[in-house]
């Protein structure tokens, strides 16, 4: 696990961050264009908004990534299926 020291309450990693800018590591394929990605050091979750553009990971954007999950995969089961 990583270690990230901390001095009054601010972690290196985050100043990391805030120097060098975020470095996103996909985490979850919801469709084939549409990704989560976490960052490595702070772990700050965003994902591709519909213009593709990465915008913060919201409760309200997570239901609607998990409700298109769904959608595509059991389109993509019924076309499977038919061929």
């Amino acid at each position: 696990m990583k270690k990230t020291f901390s001095n009054y309450g601010i972690k290196l990693s985050s100043v990391f961050c805030n120097l060098f800018g975020h470095h996103y590591a996909v985490s979850k394929k919801v469709t084939l264009h549409i990704k989560e990605y976490k960052c490595i050091h702070c772990n700050k979750q965003v994902t591709t908004d519909v213009s593709g553009n990465l915008s913060a990971l919201t409760p309200e954007m997570r239901d609607i990534n998990d409700t298109l999950e769904n959608l595509y995969q059991k389109r993509h089961r019924a076309t499977q299926q038919v061929a």
